[in-house]
């Protein structure tokens, strides 16, 4: 059998939801025997964690971790990195250059038309491209995302909400754009058997306590900071509430001294780094999650939260319409509104019915549209009809 290769380009494999799909996805490649794979990242850790060790336990695949592909912009590296993509896919002859990550998604795309690769995909998984942020960048990366389209064949999005940013941007015409949805694991989530009291007790929160939780990095634009002001309301009236924060980042010192100044010690706790696995644990021990990030093209935590059974509360950005449906399964709130983010909190807080017939409508969402197997299905979809596509050219 001629097995289809593909490669995989993105930039870092820290522990975060485009990593995730990426690795998903060159996972379930690998399961089909069709398919011959490789995995080129560069070689970053972060705070987040990172999943390079897994990656290199992992036989399936062909991994190759490319020292000069990094995050931060360098002229003189990146040069080095294309170049290096470029010969790599040339002598490879590589069927499909698959990439993620802005900055992956430029240089290798770049690399991969110079390589004549038959067929060349990026998907969105955020656009570098935001409103909190600087013009003059804001501009260069709308410049070079346009750039790279000419050399792509297909745009996949995680959300439609992307598909219609980009669009609106001008990256590319609508017909060049595909929304496959990020797949995960769901039957961790799905399961209802968890000690929630024991794993409450580790966490040195009373099986009586409400708890509120996050789980995201604690970085940039995450939005923690409006959670801890909208809190001090929510405390007000709930003094025994427990704030859940997952995850761990550069912002965790700062964000500590905020919680101090709001006399919140006692109500804030954070798990620091955990494992992608212990997820859906920390969720069963929530009574609600929420979602203040600013900048996100659909969180895997939402579709998470809802497989668990807890109804979310989300500032209203990319593609959180997609899943939170307002008044169903959650709320939607306008983005750094702490006023409606503590008054959502409080709603929740006061009526347990609505938390609970609220997540029993979350679950039967999700499944099966977010499974790790049906993103992988759609996108060997993708793959044969490009590669059809461009065999009658």
């Amino acid at each position: 059998m001629i097995k289809v290769k593909v490669c995989h380009v993105i930039t870092r494999m820290i522990i975060g939801g485009a990593q995730e799909n990426t690795l998903l996805t060159v996972e379930g490649l690998c399961q089909k025997s069709n398919y011959e794979v490789t995995l080129i990242t560069g070689p970053e850790k972060g705070p987040e964690g990172d999943l390079l060790d897994q990656l290199q336990t992992n036989p399936s695949f062909q991994l190759i971790i490319e020292p000069s592909l990094r995050r931060n912009i360098h002229p003189i590296r990146d040069v080095v990195a294309c170049l290096k993509l470029f010969f790599l896919f040339r002598r490879s002859h590589f069927d499909i250059v698959h990439t993620h990550s802005s900055k992956a998604g430029v240089l290798a795309r770049l690399a991969a038309h110079g390589a004549r690769v038959p067929v060349v995909i990026h998907t969105i998984h955020g656009l570098p491209f935001y409103p909190y942020q600087n013009k003059m960048i804001n501009l260069l990366y709308r410049i070079l995302e346009r750039w790279a389209a000419r050399w792509t064949d297909r745009i996949i999005t995680v959300a439609d909400a992307m598909r219609d940013q980009a669009v609106q941007a001008k990256v590319a015409p609508l017909e060049k754009f595909t929304t496959i949805r990020s797949g995960m694991n769901l039957n961790p989530f799905l399961r209802r058997d968890y000690d929630v009291t024991k794993i409450r007790s580790r966490l040195g929160i009373g099986p009586q306590d409400c708890v509120i939780g996050k789980i995201a990095r604690l970085f940039h634009l995450k939005g923690h900071e409006y959670l801890i002001e909208a809190a001090q309301k929510v405390v007000a009236q709930f003094p025994e509430v427990k704030f859940l924060l997952v995850g761990d980042g550069i912002l965790k010192e700062s964000l500590i001294e905020k919680i101090k100044m709001g006399n919140l010690e006692r109500n804030f706790i954070f798990t620091g780094l955990v494992q992608p696995e212990e997820i859906p644990q920390l969720i069963s021990a929530m009574d609600l999650v929420v979602h203040v990030s600013l900048r996100e093209g659909l969180a895997k935590v939402l579709p998470q939260a809802l497989a668990s059974g807890k109804p979310v509360i989300s500032f209203d950005i990319d593609g959180a319409r997609e899943v939170v449906q307002e008044g169903i399964n959650g709320f939607l709130i306008p983005p750094c509104d702490t006023l409606s983010l503590s008054e959502a909190m409080i709603k929740f807080l006061k009526d347990a019915d609505l938390s609970h017939k609220m997540g029993q409508k979350g679950m039967k969402f999700v499944d099966p549209y977010f499974r790790k197997e049906y993103m992988v299905e759609q996108i060997e979809a993708l793959y044969s009809k490009l590669l059809t596509l461009n065999l009658k050219l």
